[in-house]
């Protein structure tokens, strides 16, 4: 295993986030697959979407806010609100109004149109994802794990809300896990996009972190919010706290 992980490292920036793009791919499909094969306890989901919020969040702003206002300077922010409303606008006005992870109401997906909108919409940020993941290893081993790390925290939700809302349309089974694998090819997608016009790193990794914020505050959050009890939104803390462990130990 260290024998792997050294192998790993000592790869060139593409190769590495080729390699972890297919894996946060593959974590779409495991998703797919939660809901697909058996019928799983919601309350397991949520504390994984309430630490994948956490992380996602400490790493937008301890991570990529610093380094978009290094390489952008003060386009950075302007970027990264073009990159947060980006994904708004697919969400809330191609694709109408979803909830992130309870996607199993079938009277709200009664329409097999608006499944397939929500997909699409599911897309654009699964496709930031990659370029995110690509950026960061473009700029620095550190901030392509950081970034890695918190994109794979909530692939499994990802996936999991693909397959749902096509059950809940009524699609079959197949038709649901192809929905979580084609989130998976669209990382893929962002990655191979981001390596082969890295010219483009000044843009990319703001309207990453854009997009990555959108989808920590405005998706994943309101998520964990339905819970009235404690836990799950200390399950936030604990997710900032574990960035702010591995900055401290490992940067």
């Amino acid at each position: 295993m260290i024998l792997l992980f050294s192998l790993v490292l000592s790869m060139n920036p593409i190769t590495t986030s080729i390699l972890l793009g297919l894996t946060a791919a593959l974590a779409n499909g495991l998703g797919g697959a939660v809901i697909v094969q058996k019928d799983w306890e919601r309350r397991y989901l949520r504390y994984f979407v309430a630490l994948g919020a956490g992380f996602m969040l400490g790493t937008v702003f301890l991570e990529m806010l610093p380094e978009s206002m290094s390489i952008a300077g003060a386009n950075a922010p302007l970027l990264m609100l073009v990159g947060y409303f980006l994904v708004h606008f697919f969400e809330h006005t191609v694709t109408g109004h979803f909830h992130f992870g309870e996607e199993t109401h079938a009277e709200e997906f009664a329409h097999r149109r608006r499944s397939y909108s929500v997909l699409f919409g599911l897309v654009i940020h699964t496709f930031f994802d990659g370029i995110a993941i690509a950026s960061g290893f473009l700029i620095s081993g550190w901030l392509g794990w950081i970034i890695f790390l918190a994109v794979i925290l909530h692939k499994v939700p990802e996936g999991f809300t693909a397959s749902s809302i096509m059950l809940a349309s009524g699609r079959s089974r197949a038709v649901a896990w192809a929905a979580s694998g084609i989130l998976g090819l669209a990382t893929v997608a962002g990655v191979l996009t981001m390596t082969i016009f890295g010219r483009t790193l000044t843009a990319g990794l703001p309207l990453a972190a854009g997009v990555t914020f959108y989808v920590a505050a405005s998706d994943l959050i309101p998520e964990v919010n339905k819970d009235p009890g404690i836990r799950t939104a200390m399950v936030v803390f604990l997710g900032v706290g574990l960035l702010v462990m591995l900055r401290h130990y490992f940067h």
